[in-house]
């Protein structure tokens, strides 16, 4: 599933698939009204990684329970990229994905995260990109992650761009959340 937030970390954008995993509209989600489907013992270390991250425009990554629409709590995987635009390349937010961890995730190691690198975890069927737009941005994070493997760093530049243009595109499409920004 893919998300976007405001430069303070806020829910500007999420995936459809949103609703039919959580069973929370997404109206409901905006802002931070998402972490209600946060396991409540996950809440204050999810929440810490966001308010962290945009404090000091970080990439990020955290693990955490999430409560599915059918009473489940499952492990997840979810991170961003931070996105900029005009003037001066102004930090305006993040574009970022959420991803089920496979089945098997232990229950006892508590929600964590990481500050400055967000490396997703395998896509699991459960939370595969609903439409285009949606898997052009799970390949765009995807390549973020990887960019400075084997040379390919001159192209960040481009690929922020790119990240930046997907995430207004998404924040368009979703006119109610878009007013957030």
């Amino acid at each position: 599933m893919i998300f976007t937030t405001d430069s303070s970390g806020s829910l500007s954008h999420i995936s459809p698939e949103w609703t039919t995993l959580t069973g929370q509209e997404i109206t409901a989600a905006a802002e931070g009204g998402w972490l209600a489907c946060v396991h409540e013992a996950d809440r204050g270390t999810v929440q810490e990684v966001f308010t962290t991250a945009a404090a000091t425009v970080s990439e990020f990554s955290v693990r955490f329970r999430l409560c599915f629409a059918d009473g489940s709590v499952r492990w997840v995987g979810a991170g961003g990229v931070p996105s900029y635009g005009p003037p001066d390349r102004t930090f305006i937010g993040y574009l970022g994905s959420v991803i089920e961890i496979a089945s098997g995730a232990s229950d006892a190691a508590g929600a964590y995260g990481n500050i400055g690198r967000y490396l997703p975890p395998p896509t699991h069927p459960t939370t595969m990109p609903g439409d285009s737009l949606d898997r052009i941005a799970d390949h765009l994070i995807m390549a973020h992650s990887l960019i400075e493997e084997d040379g390919g760093k001159p192209a960040l530049p481009a690929l922020r761009a790119a990240l930046f243009e997907i995430g207004r595109a998404l924040a368009r499409r979703t006119p109610q959340m878009s007013k957030l920004n």
